[in-house]
């Protein structure tokens, strides 16, 4: 009985996708039963990371054959800093909880600047809280613009000291992670910070999306945008978004207020990167920096086969809502709720139902009642009219 793993630490950076990978043998008599991979355990109680809610929708199994697993983590958060392990069992017994496993460490990317005393000219490096696995390009930006690639995390020459110009950077393939924007003298350099980089909001509801900005010299303008256009437009004059745009208390922004963009009745084209955009005098800044990502994701209910009789009912949504990753699910049977306290299914994102009936279901989730799913004939499995 063995267990190898690949690497046994592993430098990745946040918000990017990591594989650990492992082979195991065992005696040719013994019939494997279980795989799984776990981060946490106690006197030898392990908990499978695919049913772990803070992994929810980012975990998966993968194998080439019958003796190797490969667990990859998407969307990878510092949190996710931890020793990974595999685990068998077979028919005869299981194996994988002592030995060590992967250690994963998961990093931020920040912008150094040195000498940190006052200098005419200053050296730039994109540095990690660890050195990342394969070799990474670097990517430079200049007051928003696109400066440079190397392989070195080092800025290729040394950069003046003007109290204006802020600098960060980004790991290649990976450049809606980019680092901080940093100022190389002073702290009024020009920037935008994003409340939020990733929102997954129901389609028909209303979204928020904000950032802050510093501006050296005074604003002149300022809009939000749709980073897939070929030209910045501000979004208040799309005819797309007739309507369904608002830019509260926008009157503060020249006053360095927060600038909101609220979106209302979300559709699924909606989804898009938003960026914000400021002009000075001197310098438009915002255009190619990464922005808020707003995903708008439909309830659909999916309907399999469960026991003999029966199947199962799956309230679903294409990504995990951001300010509800956890939301109560409310389902309709004939147009009609689904109410009792007593048991909690009615509240789960699955409902088990007889499979022989001709009723329709759908499912909403609390606080939204009014933005249901279609209606499916669990029957017929297909869409119905209610």
């Amino acid at each position: 009985m063995n267990v190898t793993y690949t690497h046994q630490s592993i430098c990745a950076l946040k918000g990017s996708t990591v594989d650990i990978s492992c082979f195991y043998t065992h005696p040719g008599k013994h019939n494997v039963t279980e795989v799984s991979w776990f981060s946490k355990w106690e006197t030898g109680v392990t908990k499978d990371l695919s049913l772990n809610p803070e992994y929810a929708d980012r975990v998966e199994y993968n194998q080439q054959t019958e003796k190797d697993s490969t667990l990859r983590i998407t969307d990878l958060r510092k949190s996710d800093s931890t020793e990974y392990k595999f685990r068998f069992k077979t028919d005869k017994a299981r194996w994988g909880y002592s030995f060590h496993g992967t250690t994963l460490t998961v990093t931020g990317s920040q912008v150094e600047v040195t000498p940190k005393q006052f200098s005419e000219y200053k050296t730039l490096t994109c540095s990690t809280t660890c050195i990342l696995t394969g070799n990474p390009t670097y990517i430079w930006y200049k007051n928003g613009q696109h400066l440079d690639e190397s392989t070195s995390p080092q800025y290729k020459d040394p950069v003046s000291s003007n109290y204006e110009d802020s600098y960060s950077c980004a790991v290649k393939g990976y450049e809606d992670h980019h680092s901080p924007a940093v100022c190389v003298q002073g702290q009024y350099c020009s920037r935008v910070t994003y409340t939020k980089r990733r929102i997954c909001v129901l389609k028909g509801s209303t979204v928020d999306i904000s950032c802050t900005y510093v501006g050296y010299y005074y604003t002149t303008s300022t809009f939000w945008f749709r980073s897939d256009k070929s030209t910045p437009e501000d979004l208040t004059r799309d005819p797309g978004y007739a309507g369904r745009v608002k830019y509260p208390d926008k009157d503060r922004w020249i006053n360095k207020g927060p600038p909101i963009l609220r979106i209302t009745d979300l559709r699924e084209e909606d989804s898009a990167e938003y960026r914000f955009t400021f002009k000075t005098h001197n310098i438009e800044w915002g255009h190619s920096f990464p922005g808020t990502t707003l995903s708008v994701t439909g309830l659909q209910v999916k309907v399999t086969p469960a026991a003999e009789g029966q199947k199962t009912l799956t309230c679903s949504t294409t990504c995990t809502l951001t300010d509800n990753p956890n939301p109560t699910y409310i389902w309709y049977k004939n147009g009609k709720r689904l109410d009792e306290p007593t048991s909690q299914q009615y509240s789960s994102n699955t409902l088990v139902v007889l499979g022989h009936s001709v009723d329709s279901y759908s499912c909403t989730v609390e606080h939204h009642e009014d933005l249901h799913s279609p209606a499916v004939c669990e029957y017929e499995l297909n869409y119905c009219s209610t």
